[in-house]
């Protein structure tokens, strides 16, 4: 079995994510006019398919939240991921000088997957959550393979398929094509996994390192905003502070940084999600609808670039999806710990698959406002699934954050962001502007003895929970369980951002 490369982090994982969910998302809204149905037919006899599906079974016992047929009969669950290959969508070579534009640097490690992005579409199709896995995550792999950064799921499997087919003789595209698919069913598993059956894929789209330049420029740029400028050479970024259209090569550049970033991938994440938001809402407004051009141009870009499962027709898919509006499409993250050294030597992100789990669950099950007690009967209070809980754990007692939170999702809360902060001595409960009587709930569902207090960094419909080693409320009562991982104390984890949709212009690092 050839080992995956492990090439520098700075080398793709929001590259991919804009063109794939881009491609995705834009495709769907140009249904909206009637210009667009005509020219997107060109799609359905141009684009590249891969069977991903023929064999593909859900877990056992997996909540099955998709179907298998074309259209939306019930809610999707779609994988979108950025490959890192210097070939076009048809496996043609992208030239030299496309290259050194996008500044790919070299070829190694093309293989593994660096945007991994799970878009969660509901039934009635007026909405949409996209849902990004760290490429650096440690988890456990499908296939047999062990415990490994999630970005590495792909090339392991497509590796070893690759070296048994040219034993037996395949060759060509056919050997490409083959290993390939081997790679993302494995991909497609550990992702299945990770979420411990919350959801059953059955969608997948696949893009490559020249689309999302391509695409971004089709659409004639996307407004992003920057709280201060930046110049990178890795990445070859050099942007001004403030908001500003950006496509190209410098689009590609924004979304790829992760060197001289404070919190490194995790702020390399806000920025595809944040770019993403403005892609989203240039496809949907007016200028991209109902220009000829710029229809042609995004076909073509799509086409030329984009892979999606077979079976999957677009058309159908985009005319059921009408409905959807920028502002309705959210962008998320899975809840991750500190980076630490792993067993084989790398850095990677602690993660908690109960807690993805959990997490992911309380995103796209049943709005996320009713849960359940360990009895059985619900525990809901009216009011608390509208807020948010992010939980800052600072007890020092391993899980007793978690712990906490759980309880609080018990009650009706939302499920929100959940890390660990270095040790502090007193709890407490911050709200941002007008937020006093939520912050006021979460309190009283703590035991009513953590005090309150403003905070203009908390996002509205959120509530962030400061768990210190004074806490003695719902949650903390007999807990000794052992710890799922163990963090150096050296370790420190930094504060995601805040959800981002496609309705205004966050401003990022």
């Amino acid at each position: 079995m050839r080992e995956p490369a492990d090439r520098s982090r700075a080398a793709t994982a929001g590259k991919i994510t804009g063109r794939t969910l881009v491609a995705l998302l834009s495709t769907v809204v140009l249904a909206a006019s009637g210009y667009g149905w005509v020219e997107v037919n060109k799609v359905r006899n141009g684009i590249t398919t891969t069977d991903v599906f023929g064999s593909h079974q859900p877990l056992a016992g997996s909540a099955t939240t998709t179907t298998a047929v074309p259209g939306l009969d019930g809610p999707q669950d779609i994988l979108v991921v950025g490959l890192d290959s210097r070939t076009d969508a048809q496996g043609n070579p992208l030239p030299q000088a496309v290259l050194d534009q996008l500044h790919a640097g070299s070829n190694d490690g093309e293989l593994n997957t660096d945007t991994m992005i799970l878009l969660h579409i509901p039934a009635d199709g007026r909405s949409a959550v996209a849902i990004s896995f760290p490429r650096d995550s440690y988890v456990q792999l499908a296939g047999g393979y062990g415990k490994h950064k999630l970005n590495s799921a792909y090339a392991y499997a497509r590796n070893d398929a690759y070296s048994d087919l040219s034993a037996q003789g395949v060759k060509g595209a056919d050997l490409e094509q083959q290993a390939a698919v081997a790679g993302r069913k494995n991909l497609i598993k550990t992702v299945e996994d990770l979420t411990g059956g919350a959801v059953t894929i059955n969608r997948y789209a696949e893009v490559n390192l020249a689309s999302f330049y391509e695409i971004s420029q089709a659409i004639g740029g996307v407004t992003v905003c920057l709280n201060q400028p930046v110049k990178e050479y890795r990445s070859g970024i050099d942007l001004p502070a403030g908001q500003q259209v950006i496509s190209g090569g410098q689009a590609l550049a924004f979304v790829r940084q992760r060197y001289d970033l404070p919190r490194g991938d995790l702020d390399r994440i806000v920025r595809q999600q944040a770019f993403l938001s403005g892609m989203v809402q240039k496809v949907l407004s007016a200028d991209t609808l109902v220009n000829p051009s710029k229809l042609n141009a995004l076909i073509e870009a799509i086409k030329k670039s984009v892979v999606i499962s077979s079976g999957w027709d677009l058309l159908t898919f985009m005319q059921q999806l009408q409905g959807i509006v920028g502002g309705s499409v959210r962008f998320e993250t899975i809840p991750t710990g500190q980076n630490v050294i792993s067993a084989e030597g790398q850095s990677v992100t602690v993660v908690d698959p109960d807690s993805v789990r959990d997490f992911v669950t309380g995103l796209i099950g049943a709005g996320g406002s009713s849960k359940t007690t360990t009895s059985g009967t619900a525990a809901t209070t009216p009011g608390n699934d509208r807020i948010t809980v992010d939980m800052r754990d600072g007890a020092g007692a391993p899980n007793l954050g978690a712990s906490v939170l759980d309880e609080l999702v018990r009650d009706g809360f939302r499920r929100g962001e959940s890390l660990t902060i270095a040790t502090m001595p007193i709890s407490a409960v911050h709200y941002g502007p007008g937020a006093s009587a939520d912050a006021d709930k979460v309190a009283s569902a703590l035991g009513g003895k953590v005090v309150t207090e403003p905070d203009s960094a908390v996002p509205a419909g959120h509530i962030r929970v400061y768990l210190g080693q004074d806490y003695t409320g719902p949650g903390a009562q007999g807990f000794g369980m052992a710890p799922r991982y163990v963090i150096p104390t050296t370790a420190v984890t930094t504060p995601t951002s805040p959800s981002i949709t496609a309705g205004g212009v966050p401003c990022v690092n």
